[in-house]
């Protein structure tokens, strides 16, 4: 099997985060989630779409990342090659990263990384929940 971008995004998920992605939707098998073991949140999404989806030129089915971001960071992010603005998910929040190798992997496996930290269940409720214990 030809290693794609694609596939070094979920192995590099179930190394770090002991993650396996969930096909959830019949219409589109090759949509995967990516969430947390024990707040069940997504912290990522693995599509494959057409180009003309993201604003681009054709009709060629590329994959993407959605991963949750600082709405700042996503400005910024936003200038460059490779980004866009969050298929099907919340604009202010999520972010597309294009897996054509135009984003380096590392920026990208960063990017994976901030978006588990962001929907990770928060400290606060982890007091809370021993506290009922």
């Amino acid at each position: 099997m030809k290693q794609t971008i694609r596939n070094e995004i979920i192995q590099y998920a179930k190394q770090t985060y002991h993650t396996e992605p969930e096909y959830l939707w019949a219409k589109t098998p090759d949509c995967a989630v990516l969430r947390h073991r024990d707040n069940r949140k997504w912290y990522a999404i693995i599509m494959d779409i057409s180009k003309e989806k993201l604003g681009m030129q054709g009709d060629e089915i590329v994959d993407i990342l959605n991963v949750k971001c600082d709405p700042v960071m996503i400005t910024s992010l936003l200038q460059s090659e490779g980004f866009f603005p969050a298929y099907h998910m919340n604009k202010t929040y999520w972010i597309t990263i294009l897996l054509d190798g135009t984003v380096p992997a590392e920026k990208i496996t960063g990017l994976l990384d901030f978006s588990y930290d962001m929907t990770a269940k928060k400290k606060k409720q982890e007091k809370k929940e021993k506290e009922n214990m």
